[in-house]
């Protein structure tokens, strides 16, 4: 299928209300885990895991740590204004993140009317003995950019987001966060702040998972994606190359694109693993075509690019290669990747992810992964009580290679 033959309508399905998930079940292995190799179906539990995994298997997780990126404010009038963090403005999040005075923001804003040009907000904190003040001004109201400052500079700002923000839910989960949510809206081996929704495939792995992999010699790889609100963004166009694909900031070390060179069958745990992954490839063409920002992935790169043919061993040993030279132990870039069936895979060979929402691109990925056998996986999902969406049911999907 061409791309641009592509039409949204074809990757719908029927979603009831009352299959999404609205609270995380307990214990986190004990959802449900739905197994598809070959075109043959298995209902397993997430606990059983490593039953499943093939042979000489490494598993490639995103260790991304949401933070509680909605802040609820009033103005001098006493009106209610949300103002939800997107992304640092022109700053990396971990300087914007670990700032002791101010930072800038592009957000969104509830009730945008509400706040004047000229007016700053003010929230009043009691922390342990300090009294503290945060103050929010728009540095651009055009544009949505909020300059946030405090009176201590004793203080992270990710130590105040902690204390004053509320966990970013979904929109389908049509209910307040608590504070149960902002432990379970984490994986547990969440590191690295920043996201603004949660790498939902790893919400199922416990201590006692991880264990039962690595006894059975299945190596956990750690690479992160700042995952944005965009996922949550259904394709509203016609064809789906028109929709405005979202960027997200990713970074992967020297030493998770060593283990990946190394790795016979590798998993992504998640669509945001797959998309860091499948991005290295782009990457490594953009930098063997000299063009200008290597490791900045476009929508239709894959699609745009695909005429230089490029083996993955070489487009792995051309990135590890680039860093060397560099005396650079990671690569940071920006991938905006859109993965569509027609798509040609080039490291994943495994995906363990939930089940995602009717018309998106996320689904769009599910359709690739599965060479458009998706509809049978969910409509078994549908008719076997899994729990859809980001509090939902598991799967492991393997890719035939």
């Amino acid at each position: 299928m061409a791309i641009q033959d592509l039409f949204i309508k074809d990757y719908d399905y029927d979603l009831p209300i009352d299959k999404i998930a609205q609270t995380a079940i307990e214990p986190r292995d004990a959802s449900k885990l739905l197994f598809y190799n070959n075109g043959n179906i298995t209902d397993s539990n997430f606990k059983n895991l490593a039953e499943f995994i093939p042979k000489n298997a490494g598993l490639f997780y995103n260790d991304a740590r949401v933070i509680p990126a909605r802040i609820f404010t009033q103005n001098e009038f006493g009106a209610h204004l949300e103002i939800f963090l997107l992304k640092p403005f022109k700053t990396e999040y971990f300087q914007a993140l670990n700032s002791q005075s101010y930072c800038l923001w592009e957000c969104l804003i509830g009730n945008k009317k509400k706040w004047k040009n000229d007016t700053t907000l003010t929230l009043i904190l009691n922390i342990e003995q300090y009294n503290l003040s945060m103050q929010f001004d728009w540095h651009d109201r055009d544009n949505n950019i909020v300059k946030i400052s405090w009176n201590n500079t004793q203080f992270r700002f990710i130590e105040l987001l902690f204390k004053i923000g509320e966990m970013p839910l979904p929109p389908y989960i049509k209910r307040p966060s608590n504070s149960n949510d902002k432990d379970r809206y984490q994986t547990i081996y969440s590191n690295t702040d920043g996201s603004v929704a949660a790498p939902t495939a790893g919400l199922h792995f416990t201590d006692a998972v991880i264990e039962s992999l690595r006894k059975n010699n299945f190596s956990m790889n750690p690479l992160t994606l700042h995952v944005s609100a965009g996922t949550f963004l259904p394709v509203t166009v016609e064809k789906a190359t028109e929709h405005p694909m979202h960027e997200e900031y990713f970074t992967i070390s020297i030493d998770t694109l060593q283990q990946l060179l190394n790795t016979e069958y590798p998993i992504a745990v998640g669509t945001t693993s797959v998309r860091v992954i499948e991005s290295l490839y782009w990457c490594a063409v953009r930098l063997t075509l000299n063009m200008e920002q290597p490791f900045i992935v476009n929508k239709l790169d894959p699609y745009e690019l695909s005429h230089l043919n490029l083996d993955k061993t070489s487009a792995l040993k051309t990135l590890i290669s680039y860093l060397k030279m560099r005396q650079l132990t990671a690569i940071n870039g920006v991938t905006s990747i859109m993965i569509m069936p027609s798509y040609r895979f080039m490291f994943v060979c495994g995906l363990i992810t939930n089940f995602h929402q009717p018309k998106s691109t996320l689904l769009l990925l599910i359709a690739a992964f599965t060479n458009n056998n998706w509809l049978n996986i969910y409509k078994h999902a549908l008719n076997n009580n899994y729990r859809f969406l980001s509090y939902g049911d598991s799967s492991l999907l393997l890719r035939q290679t």
